[in-house]
């Protein structure tokens, strides 16, 4: 079984909304570096929500 196709889209939609990148650069990442920018995203969203007070 190959990674969900449903996460994989999540994933893709979720890096091109943050940094505005395109679909084909997101998809020449592998798996690993694409989730680090996961991780990445998540730690801004969680940067700026302690910035507005919760």
């Amino acid at each position: 079984m190959g990674y969900p196709s449903d996460r994989l889209f999540e994933e893709v939609a979720h890096i091109a909304h943050t940094f505005h990148w395109s679909y084909d650069e997101i998809m020449r990442l592998d798996h690993l570096e694409r989730r680090r920018w996961l991780r990445e995203i998540a730690g801004i969203h969680d940067r700026q929500a302690q910035q507005l007070g919760g």
